[in-house]
Formats: structure tokens, sequence, C-alpha cells
């Protein structure tokens, strides 16, 4: 009898640690951060908006919290006065993931000089670092401020509001580098790789900066450091949506960011440009797209210096939805 409850015994503390293991297993498959629901993004476009902040006519978004105190304190972060570019060279060869490159055309080429004509067919896509303005993207018809964009950006006059123009005089601010690939101790992310806000959190603890109002966030991940290792893919790492309150509460002026979502995506999720469409329409924050940041991650790093004054001067492109653009972070 004593045997067979020591068996007895025996089978059962077996089968409950199986439980247990199986358990932990499920749990270490459990996605640990849900998606955002397309329920949670609607409400967020009422919750979390802007519109109306800065009066009925404002065209300028979060660049109004950039004020000339700002701009103060951001020249007094210049203490060597190294300057370090932000931008890509711009690409003119048709790749997988440049499918609209930029157009190079030489008009005379002799003994007394040269000329050439340098268009760009998709200022949104990958050919080139460029500027969004606030007519880029809609949500329901409207625009940055609740503007109706069926009447204000037509394909006959483009953006008659909140285009390229009213960032004219240019943007110089503060800037803070959250260079998550560093945090994670890569090279880069891989693609489909969600970026969230403890994970911006956990940087600002390890770097001792952090972005706040008027500011601009410099996201990195590393797509032009993998891109020179492995070749071009349009695949890509970004901010889950997660980060949308988050980005609401910091009051940033601007994101300067590699690539503009991730993918792959997993089953279910909000579509690619979720974040990107959001913070230009709902909370009227530029987007400054495609930057190359190997460079000044490595700046950086080299003076353990996360923080930066950043200027960025847009052409004065009158209707203009986007502008090419050569940031300058600087040191």
């Amino acid at each position: 009898m004593r045997a067979l409850v020591t068996r007895t015994a025996v089978s059962f503390l077996v089968c409950s640690l199986a439980i247990v293991a199986f358990s932990r297993e499920v749990a270490s498959q459990a996605p640990a951060h849900p998606l955002v629901s397309q329920a949670q993004y609607d409400a967020w476009q009422k919750e979390l908006s802007n519109w109306g902040r800065w009066g009925p006519d404002d065209q300028l978004g979060t660049l109004n919290l950039i004020t000339p105190a700002k701009r103060r304190a951001a020249l007094a972060l210049v203490k060597e006065g190294v300057p370090v570019s932000l931008s890509t060279n711009t690409f003119f060869e048709k790749e997988s993931d440049v499918p609209c490159p930029a157009e190079l055309a030489m008009l005379t080429a002799n003994d007394t000089g040269a000329t050439d004509r340098v268009a760009y067919p998709c200022i949104h896509g990958a050919a080139a670092t460029h500027l969004d303005s606030l007519a880029h993207t809609f949500f329901a018809g409207k625009m940055w401020n609740g503007y109706d964009t069926r009447t204000l950006v037509t394909m006959q006059k483009g953006a008659a509001r909140n285009s390229v123009l009213p960032m004219k005089n240019g943007i110089v601010t503060r800037a803070v580098l959250y260079d998550i690939a560093r945090l994670k101790g890569v090279p880069y992310l891989e693609p489909g790789d969600r970026i969230y806000p403890e994970d911006m959190e956990a940087w600002e603890k390890k770097a001792g900066v952090k972005a706040g109002a008027g500011d601009a966030i410099v996201l990195r991940w590393g797509r032009y450091g993998r891109r020179a290792k492995l070749g071009p893919d349009d695949n890509a790492a970004g901010f889950d949506n997660s980060i949308l309150p988050w980005l609401k509460q910091r009051d940033v002026a601007l994101i300067v960011w590699e690539t503009a979502g991730y993918a792959p995506q997993p089953q279910g999720d909000l579509f690619r440009n979720a974040v990107h469409n959001f913070v230009q329409a709902i909370l009227g924050i530029h987007i400054l797209d495609r930057a190359d940041l190997e460079a000044l991650s490595q700046a950086a790093a080299s003076r353990n210096r996360w923080e930066f004054m950043l200027t960025v001067t847009p052409l004065a492109l009158p209707n203009a939805t986007g502008s090419p653009v050569n940031p300058i972070a600087m040191f």
C-alpha cells in the first residue's frame, strides 16, 4: 500500500511539473504586447487630437512648440561646431526598396560649363530623405486641424493649406537620438521588430536624456546599416502603434526616422503606416522620413552625447506636400 501511495504521489508530482512547464511554454509564446485594435485607434483620433490647439488657422502643428527660447537652448548644445548629415545620398537607380527613384539628366556639358535637371517623381518615396508637410495624410477627408481636403488639396492646385511653404524659415531645435539598435546591443533591428514606449524609456535611462516639448525625436533601428550589409529590402522595424499616447504626452515637435512603418506585420494588425498617418493628421507632428542615421549614431556614441542641435531647411515650395532635405546635426 505504501509503495502504491508513493508511486501515485510521484506520478502526481511529474504531472504537475509537466503542466507548469507547458504553461510556461505557452506563456513564453503568447505575445507580450497585444495589437492595437481598430476601435482603439479610432478612439484615439478624438482622445489625442491636437486640432484647434493653436487656433483655427494653424498650419504648423507641433512646430509651434519650437519657441525662440527652445532655439537658443539648442544653440547652447553646440560645443565643437561639428556637423553630421542625416541624409541619404539620393537614389537614382531603381531597386526593390526604391521603386520610384529620382531622376538626373544632363542638359549641357561642354568646355564652358554644365547644367542638369534633377527631378523627384515620388517625393514621399524612398529615393531621398524628405520632410512631409501636414497636407500629406488624411482621415476621412480631413487633414491636420480639421481642414477639408476635398477643397484644399486638389490635383489642379496642390495643397492650399498645410503645404511645405509655412516651414520656409526652417526648423532649428534640440534633438535627441533614440538609438534602439544600440540599446538592444545589435547593429540593426530585424524586419517586423516593433519599438514600444518601454524601449524608448529604457533608452532614456541608459542615455541619461529624453525628449520633451518642442524637441525632435530621432529614431534609429539601423535601416541603412542593414541595407549596406545585406542589400535592398523593403521590410523594416519601427514604432508599434501603442506609441501614439506616448508621443502625445511628450509633445515633440518633429519625428526623424529611417522608415515609416514595420513589416512584416502580425495577422490582424492595423495598416503599415498607422503611426505615420496619425502623428501627422491628428497630432500635427511633421515627419522627416528616410533619414540615414548611421553616421549620427557613430558620432553620438563616440562622444556619449545623445542630444544636439538639429537644423532642417525645406525648399520654398508653394502648394507642395513634401520637400527633399539635408538635415544637419551639430555637436
